[in-house]
Formats: C-alpha cells, sequence, structure tokens
C-alpha cells in the first residue's frame, strides 16, 4: 500500500465515521552516523524513522492519532483514536485545516549528490579528522567524540480541503571534542561542521580548529571578580539565544509565560539588533516551504532596530490575538500535535570583522562557551547565572585563558546592552543562530 493510496482509505474511513474535516501528516527520517575512537568505530548507526499523524474534526472538536504503520490494520486505530481524543478536548478555540495557499515558494533543500557519498568514504573522512588531530600536538590525548553524521527528511502533508504537499531535506555534520592535557590540566573543545557538499568538508581543517581551540586554554589563570565588557562569540551568543527563543512564540505570550506579552511595537534592544526567521537558508537546519498546518513559509522580521515587529504564529494564536498566522506551525515529529516554533531564527550579522571587536576593547572579557543553560536560565524573566569558558582581553588582543567562570546578567538587558555586531553568524548545530556581539557590561565572577 502506497502512502497515497492509504491516505485515500484513511480519509474515506474517516468521513464515513463521523469526521468532517481531515488531515494527514507523514513523516520519514533517514539517519547513519558513525563515530571513532583511536582508529577503530566506536559507534555505528543505520536507522530509518517515520509515521503518520491524522488528525479530524468530529463532533465540533479536533482529534489526533499517530501510528509508526501505514497498511491497512492502522487506519481504525487512527479513526477510534482521533475519536476519543477529540472527546476529550476542552479547548473552545477550535484547529482549523488550511486549505492552502495560491502560491509556494518551491525551492530545494535536498541535496543529490550527498546521498551519493558511501557509507565507506564517510567512515574513512571521520577517520582522517582524528588522526589529523592527533599528528598536531602530544597534548591531544583523546575525543571525547569525533563523529559524522547524515539525515534525510521527507513530509507529506495533504487534507480534504485541498491542500496537497511535499517536501525534503538531508544535511551532513561532523562533530569533534577534543580533549587535551598538559600537566595536571585538562581542556575540552567543541568544533562541528555541516554541510550539503561532502567534497567541501577538509578533514585537516576541522581537526585544526578542534586542536587550537582546545590547546588555546591551557594555562588558564584567575582575574578580579567584577563588571566586564563582554564578547560573546558566535556560538555562545546563538545558544543563549536559544535559551530565549521560545519567548517570542504567541503561544508563550498568550500563555504569559513570555516577558514578550504587550510588547508589540515597543523597544525590547539595542537598535544595533535585528532578530529575523528565514524559512529559506540554504544550509539551513529547519529550512522548509511550508509549515506544519500547510502554510506558505516566507521569510519574517521579529525585531527589527531594537524594536519588536512580529511574535510567531500558527492559525490557532493568530484567531486569538486577532492577526494572521506568521506561517509558524510546528509539530516535532508526526506523534506531536501542532505547536508554534520557528525556522531558521537568527540575529542578523553586520559587515565588521570579529578581529576588529576584539581590537576596540580595552579591558574584557571574551566568552567561547556557556553551560547550565536550563537549569542556570529563568526563561520567563530573562535572568540568567551561567557557567563559562573564555578570555581575558587587554587593551585590544586576546592575552590567556581564565578559570572557570560565571556571568550574571538579565538577557532583556543584554539585548539592550549590545554595542556591537560582528559578521560571523552561525548556527552551532541548531537551527538558532548568532554572530558575535559585544555587550556593555555583564558580572563575571572567576573561581
Amino acid at each position: 500500500m502506497t502512502i497515497q493510496e492509504f491516505q485515500t482509505t484513511l480519509f474515506s474511513t474517516a468521513q464515513e465515521n463521523g469526521f468532517t474535516d481531515v488531515e494527514m501528516y507523514y513523516e520519514k527520517k533517514e539517519v547513519f552516523g558513525c563515530q571513532v575512537y583511536k582508529g577503530e568505530i566506536d559507534q555505528y548507526e543505520i536507522a530509518e524513522d517515520g509515521g503518520v499523524s491524522f488528525r479530524g474534526v468530529f463532533n465540533g472538536k479536533m482529534g489526533y492519532a499517530y501510528s509508526e504503520k501505514t497498511d491497512e490494520t492502522s487506519i481504525p486505530f487512527l479513526i477510534q483514536n482521533a475519536k476519543e481524543n477529540a472527546v476529550l478536548m476542552n479547548d473552545e478555540n477550535v484547529e482549523e485545516l488550511f486549505a492552502g495557499n495560491s502560491e509556494y515558494d518551491k525551492r530545494s533543500f535536498f541535496s543529490t549528490s550527498l546521498t551519493e557519498v558511501s557509507i565507506q568514504e564517510k567512515i574513512q573522512f571521520i577517520k582522517d579528522v582524528e588522526k589529523e588531530l592527533y599528528a598536531i600536538d602530544p597534548r591531544i590525548i583523546a575525543t571525547d567524540y569525533c563523529s559524522i553524521r547524515t539525515v534525510s527528511e521527507t513530509k507529506y502533508l495533504v487534507n480534504n480541503k485541498g491542500l496537497s504537499l511535499n517536501d525534503q531535506m538531508n544535511f551532513l555534520y561532523v562533530m569533534v571534542e577534543a580533549i587535551v592535557k598538559d600537566g595536571e590540566e585538562t581542556k575540552t573543545s567543541f568544533e562541528f561542521k555541516i554541510t550539503k557538499d561532502f567534497k567541501d568538508l577538509k578533514a585537516k581543517e576541522i581537526a585544526k580548529k578542534a586542536a587550537e581551540e582546545a590547546l588555546s586554554q591551557l594555562g588558564s589563570r584567575s582575574i578580579e571578580s567584577k563588571d566586564y565588557p563582554v564578547l560573546l562569540r558566535n556560538d555562545a551568543a546563538a545558544n543563549l539565544l536559544a535559551t530565549f527563543s521560545s519567548n517570542f512564540s504567541a503561544e508563550n505570550t498568550q500563555a504569559g509565560i513570555s516577558s514578550l506579552k504587550d510588547k508589540l511595537g515597543k523597544q525590547i534592544a539595542s537598535e544595533m539588533i535585528s532578530i529575523v526567521d528565514d524559512p529559506f537558508l540554504e544550509d539551513g537546519l529547519a529550512s522548509r516551504n511550508f509549515d506544519s498546518e500547510g502554510v506558505a513559509s516566507k521569510k519574517l522580521t521579529l525585531v527589527e532596530s531594537g524594536v519588536l515587529q512580529s511574535l510567531l504564529h500558527n492559525q490557532k494564536t493568530a484567531k486569538k490575538d486577532q492577526t494572521e498566522t506568521t506561517g509558524h506551525a510546528h509539530k516535532d515529529s508526526y506523534k506531536t500535535a501542532v505547536k508554534v516554533g520557528p525556522s531558521n531564527l537568527y540575529i542578523e550579522p553586520s559587515d565588521v570583522q570579529f578581529e576588529d571587536l576584539v581590537a576596540g576593547i580595552d579591558e574584557g572579557i571574551l566568552i567561547t562557551n556557556l553551560s547550565g543553560l536550563h537549569s542556570g536560565a529563568n526563561q520567563v524573566s530573562g535572568d540568567f547565572s551561567l557557567a563559562a569558558n573564555g578570555f581575558f582581553i587587554k587593551a585590544g588582543k586576546v592575552q590567556y585563558p581564565v578559570n572557570l567562570m560565571t556571568i550574571a546578567g538579565n538577557f532583556y538587558q543584554l539585548l539592550k546592552d549590545v554595542e556591537k555586531i560582528s559578521s560571523d553568524l552561525t548556527f552551532p548545530l541548531s537551527p538558532i543562530g548568532s554572530p558575535s556581539l559585544l555587550i556593555k557590561s555583564l558580572s563575571v565572577t572567576v573561581e
């Protein structure tokens, strides 16, 4: 039974059982992963996951159900479970199925050449990365992980209101965490590379970056605990933004768990800050032509010159706020209900080089890594107190690594205190990205 035959039978059976509007969402994910340790394969994975979700209106209420199987035996299961789910729904705002837009940007996020790369080539490449890493310096003693992974996703969304859409994307990424030791001091580093072009990967280049990052942290010293100007490197800034990105969801403002409630049209950040959500980034991890309700994707400006211009909406939240959906309905997988979520959300970069930001700092701190982002950050208030790794800057030059630090502040105040932005936009294995940000001042406590 093809997925199209399954869908036809599902819809006709559902309507015979009292459903009016009906929808099917199909998802398939194929994954290959390999991790090596000292020249040998340490972990190996070939997996295929997927299934269908069904939703439909029964007695005026929306019911949900999902199944990993797409055969005839799954159809009565889906219909019965969706019925039971609809009866239990207490939400007065009934979700509506979308009939479709008149036009869609039919962009391709799928690389055929990536599918032609053999498993043997991928394994050899990650072995080469590890080999190059160990050759750089004898103080490199091991890796926490040295892995390569490819992911391919296919999505199909169809309803009885005329909607029929499909999307496909794939990507490859390499991750390396190097461990270095000098005397009693041990440090680690994290390096990654995301691409759709296998030929773009250079084993020596990835190994060199991982090694330099780890080795640069050796010889850490203590400094005075006080308020410093702080340069958040792009990956650290992106991870901090990701921690608070859910506050841009209208779902959260309506639930009263976002500080951005009632802030539309108001200044929430420095005039230098603009935040956009772009579903059409060529190498984006969440690029798409339509959202999980079938609404055509479009680039959205959330913050422009520091002013909050929009929130992320699906149809349900838009109706409640008496506005239009922004095309940000989101399902984590076929097993979950429709929520609100970003595509590729990021702070827009400038044309200023990272080195120029460093050169302009008389005395300050460069933060390269943050940890404890979930336990040490209050997403509602914006307050955070986070463990950090980084370097002391003096007279426009990076001087030396600093012992483990704790930085504390408020995310919304931090946005207002951004003085300069770099050109080095990055997405650290996430659909949330940022360039490096120079912050006027943050509290820095050093152990």
